[in-house]
């Protein structure tokens, strides 16, 4: 309890942290916003008031004319930046700064007329720039509500990605011990061959134990467990499981495995990335086709494990997304397979790559580093 405790308490300053770093970030934009507006009305005013330009061209109606239309210039910036309000303060603003002008002046009474006509002009921009510009950030909110909505409605929530993940990794073994059981049942099975298949059951049992350990484990992953430990034997393990789904799908199994690799690992995590691969491959054969797989060492200090078959397919759209939790092609898949498989790769510092026709086969490559002697 006091773990988890402390967990929300440092979770929550961090969330806090990042808040007020935003906050500052916001303010500061305000500022030089609201700043460089202050500085555009400052000269246009100056240009109003024949304080800038009338030194070098004197005072003629048409110059002060152009004068009162620059106005618009920071009421239009400020509509556009701070919406309605920040259009109506501005106009408001530079209306009481150009009443001195308008009230200290010798005008005649149309004169007068024409620069509060400008006022209200003022107003009038202010109104339907702030107002347009309101109007879109209003419909550009709404949409981002609903298009978060909308991924919200199809994002699974953290209970249900940690239900699917533990449903998909326990039904490979689940798969296993039943074939298992149907050996050790079946009354032409030796005594030795029962015994090594109850092994196999134990083992199955106990990968799912640490499946949901691991799921459990969901907010604080472990780091990847680094033993020595026989690549070969792990591959061939894979392989002797699926070997009895693979012979009731009339599907063959061809394997090249240079014997002896070693790699430091977590021999059960590669155990489950290769039975993910292999059971996929088998889901996508048909009956009489073939599996190759092979497991060699590379001069370049790479080994080098690849398993192809030449099922349906994937076709070259779906193929970019394959790696995408919750991206399946499968009416009955959960899309979390290859993902864990490539997570659990990258663990190991390696890399693995997935070549795909449709209706001509798919091929997976996986790159690992070979034991440092």
């Amino acid at each position: 309890m006091t773990d988890r405790l402390g967990i929300f308490g440092i979770t929550g300053i961090s969330f806090a942290i990042d808040n007020a770093q935003e906050n500052s970030i916001m303010i500061e934009k305000k500022s030089q916003k609201i700043a460089l507006i202050g500085f555009v009305i400052t000269l246009t005013l100056g240009i109003h008031y024949g304080w800038l330009i009338e030194p070098f061209f004197r005072h003629v109606h048409w110059l002060h004319a152009l004068h009162g239309r620059f106005c618009y210039i920071p009421i239009v910036i400020s509509a556009s930046w701070f919406g309605l309000r920040g259009g109506i303060y501005t106009a408001g603003l530079i209306s009481v700064l150009v009443l001195p002008y308008i009230l200290g002046q010798d005008l005649e009474t149309h004169e007068i007329a024409g620069e509060f006509t400008e006022i209200v002009f003022y107003f009038a921009i202010a109104l339907l720039t702030g107002a347009l510009i309101d109007r879109e950030l209003f419909a550009r909110k709404k949409h981002q509500e609903a298009q978060l909505q909308l991924e919200k409605s199809q994002k699974p929530s953290l209970g249900g990605t940690i239900a699917a993940g533990v449903a998909h990794e326990i039904k490979n073994p689940l798969a296993s011990i039943k074939g298992a059981f149907e050996i050790i049942f079946d009354r032409k099975t030796s005594d030795k061959d029962k015994g090594e298949f109850q092994g196999i059951i134990m083992n199955e049992i106990k990968r799912i134990d640490n499946t949901v350990k691991d799921f459990l484990n969901f907010a604080r992953p472990k780091e990847t467990a680094l033993d020595r430990f026989d690549l070969s034997q792990t591959l061939d393990e894979c392989l002797r499981q699926v070997e009895i789904q693979a012979a009731k799908s009339g599907v063959e199994i061809s394997k090249t495995i240079e014997e002896d690799i070693r790699i430091m690992g977590d021999k059960e995590k590669i155990h489950q990335a290769f039975l993910n691969l292999l059971l996929n491959s088998l889901d996508a054969s048909e009956p009489e086709l073939t599996i190759d797989v092979k497991l060699k060492a590379e001069e370049n200090r790479l080994i080098v494990i690849t398993i192809r078959d030449y099922g349906i397919g994937i076709e070259r759209d779906a193929l970019e997304h394959i790696f995408d939790p919750f991206y399946t092609t499968k009416t009955t898949g959960t899309g979390l397979g290859l993902p864990i498989v490539k997570s659990i790769i990258e663990n190991h510092n390696g890399t693995i790559k997935i070549e795909s026709e449709k209706n001509e086969g798919t091929c997976v490559s996986i790159e690992l580093p070979s034991l440092e002697e």
